[in-house]
């Protein structure tokens, strides 16, 4: 019965990315638009998108350990940083028109660095290093 289960994982090694890819657009989006709802940066989202992180990485069957909680943390900063770009180009492309999305990628480095330094602080600083421990918690 121990075979037929590794197999089974075995098989599914694929699920991951996918569900990680998906669950990291799906909550990139949730934070943009909680940003947007409520006028601020929404950095509590940082621990949401940890605990979705973690949880896909499970679902998609990635073995526990080291590698997993690496993973996790990683999304999780780049799912920050994604969500970050996109309010940024909300709010610097919804007065000329465009979309976040057409926005986001005529947006150079240094104008988007400049706007996320303007608009975090500590808060949202505070809110990424508690995502970041809830990340490695949640995906050992």
């Amino acid at each position: 019965m121990s075979s037929v289960s590794s197999s089974a994982r075995s098989t599914h090694h694929w699920l991951w990315p996918l569900l990680l890819l998906l669950g990291s657009i799906t909550i990139t989006v949730a934070w943009l638009l909680a940003a947007l709802a409520t006028g601020t940066q929404a950095g509590w989202m940082a621990v949401l998108a940890a605990l979705e992180a973690a949880w896909m990485l499970r679902l998609g069957t990635f073995r526990a350990g080291s590698a997993r909680v690496a993973v996790a943390m990683v999304a999780t900063l780049l799912i920050a940083f994604a969500a970050n770009w996109a309010i940024a180009a909300a709010y610097i492309g919804g007065p000329m028109g465009l979309t976040p999305w057409e926005s986001a990628f005529r947006m150079g480095p240094h104008l988007a660095w400049t706007l996320l330094s303007l608009a975090n602080g500590l808060g949202e600083g505070i809110w990424l290093v508690i995502a970041l421990l809830v990340a490695w918690r949640a995906a050992r």
